[in-house]
């Protein structure tokens, strides 16, 4: 069997996440870093994996894949090592939900409007809006509220084990957590708080910091 190769870049968190689940099993994996930010992603060879011109692709024994869900779940399904998906219909259930809420509406407030004002357009030598900043908040707070009704005192989203909700999860909180507002935004939620005490201190968080330069 070959190693899967991860295309993208280590600072996208769909990317960190693919990653992560890889990690998790203890798999070998190649990373082909692809700057989304010069417009790498559209050029020929990376629309031939995701015509979407979206990160990450993986490719594994003449498999090409995109949707990171996607890739996660083969990951899971196909290579030895920790079951990343309860076997419990109701735990898998709130596993599905909470990758769903991450998409749907966290990724968009966290990461498209908090995280992008406060960390990439100063990045890119820019002021932040202060008004998308304001305009992010009550949805990330519903985010964060959720999130740890639907943990309801339990270690992981998954239960007893890590599954791939906290890793789906996680390099979001990552990056909300460098924001001004992160740590009051954790601290007025103290199941996700823990929860993030526990997955930031993961070793497999520790291997794909992301990288900029």
């Amino acid at each position: 069997m070959s190693k899967p190769i991860i295309y993208g870049p280590s600072y996208s968190p769909y990317v960190r996440t693919a990653r992560l689940a890889l990690e998790e099993k203890g798999a070998a994996y190649e990373l082909v870093p692809i700057d989304i930010i010069s417009g790498a992603h559209k050029q020929p060879d990376v629309l031939a994996r995701n015509p979407f011109g979206k990160l990450p692709a993986l490719t594994h024994d003449g498999l090409t894949l995109y949707e990171t869900s996607a890739i996660t779940r083969y990951i899971d399904r196909t290579l030895p090592g920790p079951p990343l998906q309860p076997q419990s219909t109701r735990e898998a259930a709130r596993v599905d939900q909470v990758m769903s809420i991450v998409d749907s509406f966290t990724y968009p407030s966290v990461m498209g409007q908090l995280v992008w004002q406060r960390l990439i357009v100063p990045m890119l030598k820019g002021q932040p809006d202060e008004a998308v900043v304001a305009a992010s908040l009550p949805q990330t707070r519903l985010c964060l509220s959720e999130f740890g009704r639907l943990l309801n005192g339990d270690t992981w989203f998954g239960g007893r084990s890590l599954s791939l909700a906290d890793l789906h999860l996680a390099p979001l909180m990552a990056y909300l957590a460098m924001t001004p507002e992160g740590p009051s935004l954790l601290a007025a939620e103290p199941e996700v708080a823990g929860w993030w005490d526990r997955v930031s201190s993961r070793r497999s968080m520790t291997a794909t910091q992301p990288q900029f330069a």
